[in-house]
């Protein structure tokens, strides 16, 4: 779709066509498992909905109230999971790093903030295949995706 269009620098046709029309965006009605990731600081969330048949991710959807680098992420990752079981999902997250090289502090925070929720989804899923009464799973970040600055107006990584 992005043939003739001249990429930034650094920037892949991948990520240009998950920015420009992200997949799997969106509420999932008849989720298994909920997850939220939730970053106090800002106030940032993703929430991370799947469908699993057995292990299988049969549907995921994502929604989040966060930047252009977390939708990109959500986006990449849940098209890399759907189709796929849980264990390739969980290894999943360390290929998406591996695909995504070098993030600054702040996009690893983005990215960090995605898994979490589809973990806290999981989660959710087992909670309820024990019995528990529970709507949704909130994980809090340890991170926030709010980079200070330092004097010179450079990132504090």
């Amino acid at each position: 779709m992005f043939e003739n269009v001249k990429m930034p620098e650094g920037m892949n046709p991948e990520v240009l066509e998950h920015l420009m029309n992200p997949k799997n965006y969106g509420k999932l009605d008849d989720a298994d498992g909920v997850g939220v990731a939730l970053d106090e600081k800002t106030k940032e969330y993703v929430i991370f909905y799947t469908k699993l048949d057995s292990d299988i991710i049969e549907n995921v959807k994502f929604a989040t109230n966060g930047c252009q680098d977390t939708v990109v992420i959500g986006s990449m990752f849940t098209q890399m999971i759907l189709g796929n079981d849980t264990n390739y999902a969980n290894t999943a997250v360390q290929k998406m790093h591996d695909k995504l090289g070098k993030l600054s502090a702040q996009q690893q925070v983005c990215a960090d903030i995605v898994f979490t929720a589809f973990l806290a989804s999981l989660k959710n899923y087992e909670h309820k295949q024990n019995g528990e009464d529970e709507e949704l799973h909130v994980l809090k970040m340890k991170e926030s995706c709010q980079v200070e600055q330092t004097d010179e107006g450079k990132e504090n990584e």
